[in-house]
């Protein structure tokens, strides 16, 4: 039986840009992006879709999806895609890693380090390899336009079959 989840009533928060570059030198050029919780307005959209190569070309093609669109990640995925980069809802991640991972594609998933206590994150990559993109800092979201300077969590991007090894540091 799975364990109920929270409504989710503070799910809405916007990634900085500090938090999205250290991200963008793991992520192989070339390939499709897929940012399944996010709209034109996300630092991630943003910042993925403005990388370039020498010759000003882009560096990803980025697909974003939002369920305010109606594309609810649990029933959508677009056609073509190679990779999940995204901070989802922190409510029922748990939901929305056993999605990911059932893609068999890589990802990387801006998650609180709390999840780590959880037994979730050990039944789901009991068999795989979880990889950590890890900062030294924490990150301090955005909701309604406010950034939030009291975060008492720190987060990781939670990753499979995307590092180089299973735990890198970062700075901002």
């Amino acid at each position: 039986m799975l364990k109920e989840y929270s409504k989710g009533a503070n799910d809405e928060y916007k990634t900085p840009k500090y938090a999205i570059y250290p991200l963008v030198n793991f992520l192989p050029k070339y390939k499709t992006i897929w940012c399944p919780f996010d709209t034109p307005e996300s630092n991630f959209v943003k910042i993925l879709s403005d990388q370039t190569d020498k010759h000003q070309q882009p560096l990803f093609k980025v697909l974003f999806s939002h369920i305010k669109y109606g594309q609810d990640f649990f029933k959508y995925e677009p056609p073509e895609w190679d990779i999940i980069v995204s901070n989802p809802p922190f409510t029922k991640k748990r939901l929305f890693f056993e999605r990911s991972l059932s893609f068999q594609k890589p990802f990387a998933l801006l998650m609180t380090n709390q999840w780590l206590q959880d037994s979730a994150p050990k039944k789901l990559f009991r068999d795989r390899d979880l990889q950590l993109l890890m900062f030294e800092k924490r990150v301090h979201y955005e909701q309604n336009g406010v950034t939030r300077k009291d975060t008492p969590f720190s987060s990781s991007y939670f990753c499979w079959n995307l590092l180089p090894k299973q735990i890198i540091m970062s700075r901002f």
